[in-house]
């Protein structure tokens, strides 16, 4: 693509957060927790009732999203961990990303936030594909305030380490304005893939924020109050980076993705809405994630969908929407259709969810989901046995049919079983050399 066909390609901002559950915001039923910003995003774009991410936690859904791919398909199992011994994934090095290709179309990319897909060549973001990273290389945060996970700096601006001060979330709100209004008037569109660490563990409001929830919500427990506070911090936040992309002049020609990387979760007062569990689950409540979409002029305002997509269907829907073929297979498949309200058909038969973990809880081992339609497989635990639910007549995954309906609990498993046979050929640790 040359310099003058990308600059006529919209820009495009992902943004994911972390650990948001499905009803933890108002325009998804929230009653005790404001979010405008978010909600204003809804207003104006499409609002997702069955989006799923690929992985009940963060690492693998993060692989899916950057890839296209199901994330063992690229090595992510499970999480990427600061301990070898406790890591449970390896990015493939042959794994092509989205900011790679992204770039060779003509894009500016950018990652700002958190990585938490390796921290050593060759998978670091500038190692795949990112022109620019300012944001936290490894997973999660001790301190919003001082940036560390196990006492070591993982904060970085490109490959150097650099040590700013402030909460995460303002951080990041300031470097992705920065780094926006640094575009505009560039002929390069841009890619802008913003990823919070909000509101996952450790629950750290600023002050003032919690004292806001707690004058405003009566009888709020303390629990709730901290993790509302993060939330509608981290919403005031996306609020004023849209506010820059405004004031640039670049929000009528910006694409905008708005997810989460799994469900809520609970012990810390996550609020997962009408649905069963949460994150670490591949029940829905860990699954299943908000997601809404913002193109002004091709997208309706204040729209809705029901069609089901995953994480990794953004690949291939910001692709469609830039007009850049992808040359690789890929598992995703796009949803612009959808998003400009034309009628679309299921993107895929079967939908395939796994994790892998250690501990005693997991054993190094996985747990695993297929949906097909209305029925769901599942196994939520290495060491039971596998359960079968229909969605429809019981979407809170209450009542067991795997001794009663054998017929679809042995086609489910017979897929599941194919798919873990594919996933079999990627190897997910670190090559020896």
């Amino acid at each position: 693509m040359s310099r003058a066909d990308a600059a006529d390609r919209p820009n495009v901002l992902v943004i994911l957060v972390d650990d948001l559950g499905y009803g933890d915001l108002s325009c998804y039923g929230a009653k005790d927790l404001k979010s405008p910003h978010v909600d204003r995003l809804a207003s104006e774009g499409m609002t997702f009732s069955d989006f799923y991410a690929n992985c009940p936690v963060c690492s693998p859904t993060r692989a899916a999203l950057l890839t296209g791919q199901y994330q063992d398909m690229v090595g992510v199992q499970g999480v990427i961990r600061t301990h070898p011994e406790n890591s449970w994934g390896y990015l493939a090095e042959d794994a092509i990303l989205l900011p790679q290709v992204l770039g060779d179309a003509g894009y500016h990319t950018a990652i700002v936030g958190k990585w938490h897909l390796g921290l050593e060549a060759p998978n670091r973001p500038n190692d795949r594909g990112f022109d620019l990273f300012h944001g936290f290389l490894g997973d999660m945060m001790d301190d919003y305030y001082h940036h560390r996970r196990h006492d070591i700096n993982y904060m970085r601006r490109n490959t150097e380490e650099i040590d700013p001060e402030g909460h995460a979330t303002d951080l990041f709100t300031d470097w992705a304005c920065a780094y926006i209004n640094e575009r505009s008037g560039q002929d390069e569109p841009f890619f802008l893939y913003l990823a919070y660490n909000a509101p996952h563990t450790p629950i750290q409001p600023p002050e003032d924020w919690l004292e806001r929830v707690k004058e405003r919500e009566p009888g709020i427990s303390e629990k709730r109050a901290k993790l509302v506070a993060l939330i509608e911090h981290m919403d005031d936040g996306i609020g004023r980076v849209l506010h820059c992309l405004e004031n640039s002049g670049q929000a009528d020609n910006t694409l905008v993705v708005f997810s989460s990387d799994n469900g809520g979760q609970l012990n810390v007062g996550a609020n997962n809405g009408p649905l069963r569990d949460g994150k670490q689950s591949v029940y829905e409540g860990g699954l299943k994630v908000p997601t809404i979409v913002r193109w002004p002029g091709k997208i309706e305002a204040g729209s809705k969908t029901d069609l089901r997509a995953l994480s990794m269907d953004i690949f291939p829907t910001v692709l469609s929407a830039t007009c850049v073929e992808v040359n690789h297979e890929i598992d995703g498949r796009s949803f612009l259709p959808t998003l400009r309200g034309e009628s679309q058909e299921p993107l895929r038969e079967d939908w395939f969810f796994r994790r892998r973990e250690g501990g005693l809880r997991y054993g190094g081992k996985t747990i695993e989901a297929v949906i097909r339609g209305e029925w769901k497989l599942l196994q939520n635990s290495p060491f039971e046995p596998l359960e079968l639910y229909n969605l429809k007549d019981d979407p809170l995954e209450q009542h067991d049919l795997s001794q009663t309906n054998r017929a679809v609990f042995n086609s489910l498993a017979a897929s599941l079983r194919r798919q873990i046979q594919r996933y079999g050929t990627v190897p997910w640790q670190k090559p020896e050399k």
